[in-house]
Parts: structure tokens; sequence; C-alpha cells
């Protein structure tokens, strides 16, 4: 249980006693700012967390005796990666993706709500997924504006 709960709170940050999810989101932007921009490695990255994290949410989740425990925050970690897919490291754009991406995640506007409750780790990671893709959409747009 130990390695899945390690996998889940994305290395204990989601065990911080505040804003665990917001900890989540800045350890992957901290991964990101290491990661050289290339597609392999961005989409090799969210792939291999997206698949650990369905698989290690839903154990922790189940083993806590909640759909959604506040401590599991790789779910974070995958929609933060997204939101700053392929983005060159610039200190603005990584800074509006970070905000916009806490904004979807926390008011989950539109069907983003509705994904949550798909059963068990899927619920858990799709709504942080899409998420991190309307975050993508604008930054990216505003990149091209730079």
């Amino acid at each position: 249980m130990t390695l899945w709960r390690f996998a889940a709170t994305f290395f204990y940050l989601g065990k911080l006693p505040i804003a665990p999810g917001t900890w989540g989101s800045m350890g992957a932007l901290i991964l990101w700012l290491f990661l050289p921009v290339t597609t392999s490695v961005h989409l090799s990255v969210i792939l291999l967390l997206f698949v650990l994290g369905v698989y290690s949410s839903h154990i922790v989740a189940k083993y806590m005796q909640v759909h959604d425990p506040s401590e599991v925050v790789i779910d974070e970690a995958v929609g933060m990666g997204i939101s700053l897919f392929m983005l060159p490291h610039n200190f603005g754009l990584y800074l509006i993706a970070f905000i916009l991406f806490r904004f979807f995640d926390i008011l989950k506007p539109s069907f983003i709500y509705q994904v949550q409750n798909l059963p068990g780790g899927w619920g858990i990671m799709l709504d942080d997924v899409l998420a991190g893709l309307f975050t993508l959409v604008i930054v990216s747009g505003i990149s091209t504006l730079l």
C-alpha cells in the first residue's frame, strides 16, 4: 500500500496539510521545468503518470473508502503536465497555466464536473485531464501572441 500511496500523493505532496491539490500542481510544474521540451518526453511522462494515477488513485481511494481523497494529487500532476504540454520554459506562461489549471480544477465548469462521477481512478483522473486540456488550449493561444 505504501508504494501506491507514494504514487497517488505524487511523492507525498498530497499529504501536506493545506491545499494538497495546489502542492501537487506545483510539484508537476517544477518537474516540467527540468524536462526537455520534446513531444516524446512530454507525452511519455503524461502517459506514465496517467496510467499510474488511474491505478494508484483507485487503490488508495478504495483503501480509504473515499471516492476522491484529498491527498490523492497525481491527478493534479497529470492535469498540470497537460496544461504545460510543449510550452516553452517561460515563467509567465507557466504562471498563467498554473492559475488557469487551478481555476478549472477547483470550479470544474461544464462537463468537467460530471466526469468526476466515473468509477474508481477514472473519475479521479479524468476531470483533471479535461481541466488540463482547457488550460492548454488557452495558454497555447496566449503563447502564440507572445
